[in-house]
């Protein structure tokens, strides 16, 4: 210590006291004492000045201040004959150990001894500084290396959870494991001599003992420990010498796990290590022989995921449809754990690829269910009751096979075969089960003398060509002032029906989905000029064969705009309207009452040979383009009322077609003006057994003078392959002339606000009386449009602080009945002293957004339930 430092000390020590005894035992001041400077302060020594000279002087100067000094230890108080003035005075001791224990705010006197053994660490100021904030004043020995640990290994508490991940993140280099490394921090504790004091730690909290502890074999110890105490059943014998030893500490393993894994800090570094583990253990082929529901709440290692994609892969093939109630409940478990957690798939690949794997199995999972339901096959009283039941149901099948290609295109990257099976069996039930079913049914209504094709209309849905008189007009005439329309090409019905479910899950959106009967030929330029306000249509025999609106050319946007010019209106493009942003977009809407929105991405990704294959990809991004369309309509400009429709749908398979997906046609027919892959039109084509045909005049309502004839593939065929033939349209099945009419208003109405569902916790006893206990929740009320699916977190905590592992569960449920909305999940309690008398409480948080969702008291006496 500095003389300044000495002096400063003392003076401090003078203030409000009047004698100070220092002694410096090893005499390390001996000479420096007498230099000091201290104002009204009288030094005596006792080495030269006798006891009771000392204790006389002072009762002849009674307000004196005395510095006595000596380098003899404080003698016995029977034998101290200044023991009554010790009594009322002040001790200084200026040693480093004395200094340390004051620098660090520690008042027992009995550290000194542990503190000059800790000497190599407390050197560095550095690490003394960072100790420092971590020090209380009561602090014992055990305390003060735990924080020295804390300390070397930067951990953000001091405590061995956080100490932990510090170092196994340390094993993690660029995403790769190495659990041979000794890292920098491990080999500061050993230097240290800390390291007795780390794995006595490790020993107190998870019951490790081991002649050469290590920190990999720590790490085996304790994933294998979590790994087995969440499975179904007897470990694995070739893990069973892996697993600690104490079942009761054994649970903190199970614990600390839980928290690393959701830690957003660290988690990667856990997969990396997990799935190195996974690996030395030669766990993949421990799992063959395992189930999913042994395996349902195992959330330790990846290899766990992959297994129980592959099992519930195969009950859905070898199920076809029986039975899945029990694939989805596991499916929704697995969603809920940590490999497969939507909330991680952003940050990570392999989650992402996963998710993706559970998407597709519930999508294959509902399309086999499906298909059980018409085991044998469709069958139609008439034209209309077919169009119902594709509007109705059948689009199901469509739909589930897009999400089915859509997740399964998302896993591809990862070079899994898992869903290679699959795949193939979902393709051949829906390019050679369900198109060729439908086809058939359907052309028995559409073919003959009472066909629809005769006629080309049905009781109660709109004719495409009718939608500006009966869908646009009535809203005018009902005093709205502007509408929207917006067009998406080829958007199909069944996309348009996930559309109007996401609009649905947005406050003061209120959306509905209708349906009309599209034109024939199923394609652009007639769907396109069928949408617009018309008295009459008619086709122009030139190059492109246009079709004109009220004796207009109505093909490009600019013709457009000018057509609705007269009906107080303009057309744009949606990605022009939106980078006007709302200032500038509410000006060019302001003096216009019928706005027409044109959005192209289904037909200008589908259409085209060299990313056809990315149609389904398209609608998926089609979705969220036109949500964030009808958001900026309505928020932004004011728009009260929108009209989502699209000119046409499409048929797509993702598998190439050959000879027998072709409609062969010899020859052209003599007056052919326009050929494509599903249509033909022309002048007197007359009819074709390979084709359905018919005149515009009846299906897209053209003047008898601007009429043309045409020729249709029957069915999902084709009549050529040209430039691309995955996707295709203009010929007369349901997924190609259903044409979806949405309508989006704004509403401030109580029931047009979403909400998420309400949680409840079942069950009268608020007692933890195991260190594994179930909880069982129910969904109060089943998901709808305008209520919510809801992830959330639950643990059990002391305060804030967690004394539990984490687990996440979600309540998507829609059905109505309650048994059905129930969801329960194990949580273990970390072992240690848990106050029986004091509240704890069951917390349950929004996943995203960790606002609280419920908070249930309970007390927590692992006593009782051990004495059991």
């Amino acid at each position: 210590m500095s003389q300044q430092r000495l002096i400063e000390s003392l003076t401090s020590l003078f203030a409000t006291n009047l004698v100070v005894f220092w002694h410096d035992v090893e005499g390390e001041f001996a000479s420096a004492v007498e230099g000091l400077t201290l104002t009204n302060v009288q030094l005596v020594r006792l080495d030269t000045t006798p006891a009771l000279r000392v204790k006389l002087d002072m009762e002849q100067h009674p307000g004196q201040r005395w510095l006595v000094y000596s380098t003899q230890p404080e003698p016995e108080p029977t034998k101290d004959w200044l023991l009554d003035v010790r009594l009322r005075s002040k001790s200084f001791r200026a040693d480093s150990t004395s200094i340390l224990l004051e620098d660090l705010g520690l008042t027992t006197q009995a550290l000194r001894h542990h503190l000059k053994d800790r000497a190599k660490f407390l050197r560095a100021k550095d690490r003394l500084d960072r100790l420092k904030r971590l020090v209380l004043p009561g602090d014992a020995a055990l305390d003060l290396d735990r924080k020295m640990l804390a300390v070397l290994t930067r951990a953000d508490q001091p405590e061995l959870f956080a100490m932990l991940q510090r170092l196994y993140a340390a094993f993690v280099v660029d995403g790769v494991a190495d659990l041979s490394v000794q890292p920098k921090a491990w080999q500061d504790i050993t230097a240290n001599d800390l390291a007795p004091s780390f794995w006595a730690m490790v020993q107190a909290q998870l019951g490790y003992v081991d002649v050469n502890p290590s920190l990999r074999d720590l790490l085996l110890r304790i994933l294998v420990t979590d790994y087995c105490r969440s499975l179904d059943g007897p470990p694995p014998r070739q893990l069973e010498h892996f697993v600690l030893p104490d079942r009761t500490l054994a649970a903190n393993a199970s614990v600390f796990v839980a928290r690393w894994r959701s830690d957003m800090a660290h988690f990667t570094h856990y997969n990396a290590l997990a799935q190195a583990v996974a690996r030395e253990l030669e766990l993949s082929a421990m799992l063959a022989g395992q189930g999913s529901e042994q395996l349902a709440d195992c959330m330790t290692f990846e290899d766990v995921e992959l297994r129980v994609v592959q099992d519930l892969k195969q009950r859905i093939v070898s199920g076809a449809g029986a039975n899945m109630d029990v694939v989805h409940a596991l499916i929704a478990r697995r969603r809920d754990g940590h490999w497969a957690n939507p909330l991680l798939a952003s940050a990570n690949e392999r989650t992402r690829a996963l998710a993706a794997c559970y998407d597709a199995l519930s999508a294959a999972a509902d399309f086999f269910t499906l298909k059980a339901r018409h085991a044998g096959g469709f069958s139609f009283v008439d034209a209309g009751a077919a169009y119902a039941q594709y509007r109705d149901e059948l689009f199901r099948f469509d739909q589930l096979y897009r999400h089915f290609h859509n997740a399964a295109d998302t896993v591809e990257p990862t070079g899994w075969a898992v869903l290679h099976g699959l795949r193939e069996t979902i393709e051949g039930v829906y390019t050679g089960w369900f198109i060729p079913q439908l086809s058939t049914a359907w052309a028995k209504v559409v073919e003959g003398p009472q066909g629809l094709l005769q006629a080309w209309a049905l009781p109660d849905v709109t004719p495409q060509q009718a939608f500006f008189d009966r869908k646009v007009m009535p809203l005018f005439d009902a005093g709205i002032k502007r509408v929207f329309v917006v067009i998406s090409d080829a958007l199909r019905y069944e996309v348009a029906h996930e559309l109007v479910q996401l609009t649905n899950s947005k406050s003061r959106f209120k959306a509905s989905l209708e349906d009309m009967l599209g034109v024939l030929p199923s394609y652009t330029a007639l769907g396109m000029a069928a949408l617009l306000p018309h008295q009459t249509l008619a086709y122009k025999e030139s190059a492109n064969l246009d079709v004109l609106a009220d004796g207009h050319l109505v093909a490009t946007l600019e013709q457009r705009s000018e057509h609705l010019r007269p009906f107080g209106g303009l057309a744009v493009r949606a990605e022009d309207l939106m980078s006007l942003g709302k200032e500038k977009g509410r000006e060019l809407v302001r003096e216009q009452r019928l706005i027409y929105v044109y959005h192209d991405r289904i037909d200008m990704t589908g259409d085209k040979q060299g990313s056809e294959t990315k149609t389904f990809e398209a609608a998926a991004q089609t979705v969220q383009e036109l949500s964030q369309l009808l958001g900026f309509i309505i928020n932004s400009l004011n728009g009260s009322t929108v009209l989502v429709t699209a000119d046409h749908g499409f048929i797509y398979q993702d598998a190439p077609l050959d000879g027998a997906d072709k409609s062969t046609l010899d020859d052209k027919p003599a007056g052919t003006l326009k050929a494509k892959k599903r249509y033909l039109i022309g002048r007197n084509l007359g009819a074709s057994s390979k084709a359905w045909s018919g005149n515009t005049a009846v299906t897209a309502g053209t003047t008898p003078e601007g009429s043309l004839d045409f020729w249709v593939p029957k069915g999902a065929s084709r009549f050529h392959f040209a430039g691309g033939a995955r996707f295709v349209h203009g010929s007369a099945m349901p997924q190609e002339v259903v044409v979806p009419l949405i309508k989006v208003r704004e509403s401030e109405a109580d029931h047009a606000k979403t909400r998420y569902v309400n949680i409840n916790l079942l069950g009268a006893s608020n007692k933890v009386v195991t260190s594994t206990q179930r909880f069982e929740f129910i969904q109060s009320d089943a998901v709808s449009e305008r209520v919510l699916p809801r992830s959330v977190v639950i643990a059990l905590r002391d305060g804030d602080k967690p004394i539990s592992d984490e687990q996440s569960l979600t309540f998507d449920s829609t059905s109505q009945l309650l048994d059905e909305r129930k969801r329960s999940v194990f949580l273990t309690v970390s072992a240690g002293a848990h106050d029986p008398h004091k509240r704890y409480d069951l917390v349950v948080r929004d996943a995203g957004t960790k606002v609280e969702v419920l908070r249930v008291p309970f007390k927590v006496d692992l006593a009782f339930g051990n004495d059991f």
